[in-house]
Parts: structure tokens; C-alpha cells; sequence
């Protein structure tokens, strides 16, 4: 029998071989709005030896076959998942697909959001936006799991959200601020809240992009302007969570 490493290494580098399809080397990063990118998730993912597959979902059709990729990133925006627009339909739709193929998904703000609601969880309008630099707490299932790697119980990150969530009893949440939820498990999809993803040049876009929302809020740009340390932080947990996703994908493909 040839080992299970041995097949995953014949089917990632012989995509020219009979029966090995492209999937085993794409992933599909869906955008909601054209300047929240994968940042650096980007370049994490192409030395790993993927091809990114980039839709905006505003412009462009979503897939409805999960199956296609080895892997699927949802990211954030400004809607809300409750807001009943129809791209986000579709996308909850490849989310519930890629849960029954066991196929990993990462959803990364509103795209924890998508698949919070997606699992049988309550989306809905927080108490208080949490936008800036913050710290949160991981969990002992977070720990040794998705932060697998961090030597450390609390991780500095960055936060722009104003909706939160309530999640059905078997998800497992992974790491929490003082005032929600801020990442969890359930089966092959991973939600995050935060943006691990962020430098400073996209935060600052961001605060240009969103100027009417920090004036409503009366925060300062000098509040959300990155420190460097804070940004190489940022980047080091970025590299160990993608690192502990990445060996789901290798899992998926190896079974």
C-alpha cells in the first residue's frame, strides 16, 4: 500500500498524471468588496504551491461546486449577512457544499459570518463595533488547534466589524475577545472575525474607504495606523494559523 504522504505529494506535483484533477491545487478567494483582499494570506499561499483562484462577488458569478478547489477563503465586507443579498445566498450555499465534501473553508470576518449563519448560528448587529488594534484570548481547543504554534494564551490583531454571532452547541470556539466570539471550528470550515491579513498600507485604505464610519465612531486615524511591531506580530500569527489551515487542505488531500 503506498503511504498516505506518498499520495499526496503524487497528486499535488503530477497534475499531468491520469485521473488527478486541478483542484488538488487551487484556491478560491471570494472578495465582497474589490479592496479587501487576501493581503498577506497571498503570498503565504502561493509558496505553499497553490494557485489563487480570485473572484469579486459583487462582479462575477460565484461557483456553486466546491468540489473544484482544494480549498476556499471567504472574505470580509461591509454588508451584512442579514441584509438578504443574493451573492451572499450563493456563498453560503458553496460553504454548506464544502461542508459536506469535508472540503476546508476559511471565512475571515464576514466570511466567519457567512459560515456562522451557514452552521445554524445568529448573526446579528453587536453592541459595540470593535475597530483598531486589540488583543484576544485563545482557547485551550484554539491553543492546540488552529493556534497551534503561538506560545502564548492572547494574540495582538486587528478588528473592523460591527455585527457578531451566536453559534450552535458544536462548534468550538477557538479564541474570544472581552465582548464576542472570535474564531471557531465546525467540521472543515474555519471562522475568524479579526484580520490577521492586514498591513498598514491596507488599513489605511481601509480608513480611507470607510472615513464615514471612524467619524460616526469619532476614532482616529492615528488610533488604527500600525505600529511595526504590531505589524510583524500580526504577520507571525497570520503564518502559523495559515501554516495549521494549510495541513487541513494537505489532510483533505492525502484522505
Amino acid at each position: 500500500m503506498i503511504p498516505s504522504s506518498w499520495k499526496y505529494i503524487y497528486r499535488r506535483f503530477c497534475p499531468s498524471k491520469k485521473g488527478v484533477s486541478d483542484m488538488d491545487n487551487k484556491i478560491l478567494s471570494i472578495q465582497n468588496i474589490s479592496f479587501e483582499t487576501l493581503g498577506t494570506l497571498r503570498e503565504l499561499i502561493r509558496s505553499d504551491g497553490y494557485q489563487v483562484e480570485n473572484i469579486e462577488a459583487q462582479k462575477e458569478a460565484v461557483p456553486n461546486n466546491a468540489e473544484q478547489y482544494a480549498a476556499i477563503i471567504i472574505l470580509g465586507g461591509p454588508m451584512a449577512v442579514y441584509d438578504n443579498v443574493e451573492y451572499l445566498k450563493r456563498e453560503q450555499e458553496l460553504i454548506r457544499g464544502a461542508l459536506k465534501q469535508e472540503i476546508p473553508v476559511l471565512g475571515i470576518c464576514l466570511g466567519s459570518q457567512l459560515i456562522a449563519q451557514t452552521i445554524g448560528g445568529n448573526v446579528y448587529k453587536g453592541g459595540k463595533k470593535e475597530i483598531g488594534w486589540s488583543n484576544v484570548m485563545l482557547s485551550q481547543a484554539g491553543y492546540k488547534d488552529l493556534f497551534k504554534g503561538i506560545n502564548a494564551m492572547s494574540i495582538k490583531v486587528f478588528q473592523w466589524h460591527g455585527d457578531t454571532y451566536d453559534l450552535p452547541p458544536k462548534a468550538t470556539i477557538m479564541a474570544s475577545s472581552k465582548l464576542y466570539p472570535q474564531a471557531f471550528r465546525f467540521g472543515s470550515a474555519i471562522g475568524i472575525q479579526f484580520h490577521m491579513e492586514v498591513n498598514g498600507e491596507m488599513i489605511q485604505r481601509w480608513a480611507e474607504e470607510y472615513s464615514q464610519e471612524l467619524k460616526r465612531e469619532r476614532i482616529e486615524l492615528s488610533d488604527l495606523l500600525v505600529h511595526k511591531e504590531h505589524e510583524n506580530e500580526l504577520l507571525e500569527s497570520c503564518k502559523v494559523v495559515y501554516s495549521n489551515f494549510s495541513k487541513m487542505i494537505k489532510d483533505k488531500l492525502m484522505s
